[in-house]
């Protein structure tokens, strides 16, 4: 038959999705079976494609080596490793995933286990198709020879009728293929790619060597810690369960004894049940009315936590059982707490994450914490030495150490709450009370973790420590440019920092600034700051999150009007709370508006693990 040429665009980078089932989650090895891929038929915009999952057909050499568990095709966003890659008996391309224990990571994996997190998207090659089928039109191709580069959870799946991810839209490239028809290899007529081609395979060899350096180093560190204190078999698990090189520096300072156990609090053994039955408003109402007898089981409670902290309340402590429960419909076989409206609400504690937006950007959090806590960290790393042949090395390369101290001071926020509010017995109004309990708590502890003045009793903020990296706009501000968001990741990266939980943060003001600056000035067609799926914002492709706590008023020159641009490894914040939440209620102050107000103090610190994991612009002018 004779042979046919035909001309076709087809992406590079193609995405496909498929769903985790959780049966196949293992909560105590952190792994989890996935399927990420299969032979069903996949329309795209050029015609129905086939991924063949015969023996051969798909190159798992990439993904054994060095296979990344991502999230959203980020590859600066990974959160586990690939243990194992195949082809099952049920012709599609499975894997054992293991998640990591960093923040980010622990995350993710607790999504995976309550099932929020079900979309498993995998990124692949397509380097060779055979065509199998024309019919009224519509071509159908089998991908003979395909390779799979990372697998990725995804928030929100890719759009099939444009056949690309949208998480991908900056990773497409035009790719001419090698077709057969009728089982005769023919090479595509070479199509004009948008953009350079050479440009984009340099960009992605680029992201694909720094993965591997990163991943080469992170083993040669573990390796050489491992052998400094007689631990090899130690570093070899911590190397195979994807350990960070600052985690496996913890664990080894731990098992040396170098290191003391952080105390925690204990609950007071309080049952489910018992920590469903406790009530917020039952607390307030009966704070403000002074009658105890009406919230007798919350005051037992508090009584008990005042035993444990050696201390007593302002007004009442809500057991660290409580704050950790979820809050689910229940009936007090006493009447006491009736409940109309179904509603599922998460525990006190993720309550206060959520409202906290540096938390949402990965920052470490320790709750429930007794005394005073110091948290090691390197000071400067070993030095190497060139020596020559059957020469000793005459000084000896050590690593130094430092300890970060959190102690707790007390943060106190309010909130006004009608009193008949408080008279409900309704889960609705509970939720609300908390969630404005924990919405006032928060708000204050992201103001202090942003720019918390450092004098005594108020913690230290990140845009107050001293030795974080400075980007300068003008004497007197300057408007930000893309240069200037380039400089604040640049002065993170020249002191090897710019690993963890990279994101921006600033005001809403900035944000609408950067909508209006272009990563290219002379056309304009990429603005800084851009939209993600996950409902953050995408600053030079890292995640960037808007919060009003992020000043607005800063002086610089003869400008009061400066804002704040934020950029840094977030994980490297660490914020402690200690022991429980106490609640007091003043009915004074609202009497006349029939309110009273509520006041939650807890005690918490906020330190900042490395100085140089952070970089800052303070003059940017936004008029």
């Amino acid at each position: 038959m004779a042979q046919k040429t035909k001309t076709k665009q087809i992406e590079k980078n193609q995405f496909r999705q498929m769903e985790i089932d959780r049966s196949a989650v293992d909560e105590k090895g952190r792994t989890v079976e996935l399927s990420f891929s299969s032979d069903e038929p996949y329309e795209r915009w050029w015609g129905v494609e086939i991924l063949d999952h015969e023996p051969g057909s798909m190159r798992v050499k990439r993904l054994k080596a060095s296979g990344a568990l991502l999230m959203d095709h980020n590859s600066r966003d990974q959160v586990g490793v690939l243990e194992k890659v195949w082809i099952g008996d049920d012709r599609k391309g499975r894997a054992i995933a293991r998640f990591g224990k960093s923040a980010r990571a622990e995350e993710i994996w607790q999504d995976v286990i309550d099932g929020i997190r079900k979309s498993v998207s995998v990124g692949y090659i397509v380097h060779r198709a055979v065509l199998v089928e024309e019919k009224e039109g519509v071509e159908t191709y089998r991908i003979m020879d395909w390779e799979p580069f990372e697998v990725s959870l995804v928030s929100v799946p890719a759009d099939v009728t444009v056949g690309v991810g949208r998480e991908a839209s900056d990773q497409q490239r035009n790719h001419s293929l090698v077709i057969k028809y009728d089982q005769k290899e023919i090479p595509m007529e070479k199509e004009t790619v948008q953009p350079d081609p050479a440009a984009e395979a340099a960009k992605i060899k680029d992201i694909t060597e720094k993965a591997r350096q990163a991943e080469q180093t992170r083993i040669r560190e573990i390796t050489a810690y491992g052998e400094k204190f007689n631990l090899r078999d130690f570093a070899g698990e911590a190397i195979n369960r994807g350990a960070s090189v600052d985690e496996f520096r913890m664990q080894v300072l731990e098992k040396i004894g170098k290191v003391k156990p952080v105390e925690t609090t204990p609950d007071i053994g309080l049952s489910d049940r018992q920590a469903r039955q406790f009530s917020f408003v039952r607390l307030l109402h009966a704070l403000s009315t002074g009658r105890r007898e009406h919230a007798a089981f919350e005051f037992e409670c508090s009584d008990a936590v005042a035993k444990q902290l050696g201390k007593s309340a302002r007004g009442g402590f809500v057991p660290m059982d409580v704050l950790r429960r979820d809050l689910n419909v229940t009936t007090d076989a006493q009447g006491g707490h009736l409940v109309d409206t179904n509603l599922l609400a998460a525990d006190f504690i993720t309550l206060l994450r959520n409202k906290m937006v540096i938390a949402q950007l990965g920052t470490r959090m320790l709750t429930g914490l007794v005394g005073d806590v110091a948290i090691p960290g390197a000071l400067a790393g070993s030095t190497a030495y060139w020596v020559g042949e059957s020469t000793d090395i005459t000084t000896e390369s050590t690593q130094t150490f430092r300890q970060v101290a959190l102690t707790p001071k007390t943060v106190g926020a309010y909130s006004d709450i009608s009193r008949k509010l408080l008279l409900q017995s309704s889960l609705d109004v509970e939720m609300y009370v908390r969630n404005e309990l924990a919405t006032t708590v928060a708000l204050e502890i992201d103001r202090a973790a942003i720019n918390g003045s450092g004098s005594s009793p108020e913690p230290r903020g990140i845009l107050n420590v001293v030795g974080i990296g400075a980007v300068v706009g003008g004497t007197n501000g300057k408007a930000p440019t893309y240069a200037n968001i380039v400089g604040l990741e640049s002065e993170v990266a020249i002191d090897n920092a710019d690993v963890g939980a990279l994101a921006f943060l600033t005001n809403a003001k900035v944000r609408g600034k950067l909508r209006t600056v272009f990563t290219n000035a002379t056309y304009g067609e990429i603005p800084v700051w851009t939209d993600g799926a996950d409902g953050m914002g995408r600053v030079i492709g890292y995640r960037a999150a808007v919060s009003n706590q992020v000043p607005s008023t800063l002086t610089k020159g003869s400008s009061n009007v400066c804002s704040a641009i934020i950029f840094g490894n977030f994980a490297d914040l660490v914020i402690g709370q200690w022991g429980a939440l106490d609640i007091m209620v003043d009915p004074i102050t609202g009497g006349l508006q029939g309110t009273v107000r509520v006041i939650a103090l807890q005690d918490v610190d906020i330190a900042v693990k490395n100085a140089v994991s952070f970089s800052a612009m303070k003059d940017a002018l936004t008029t």
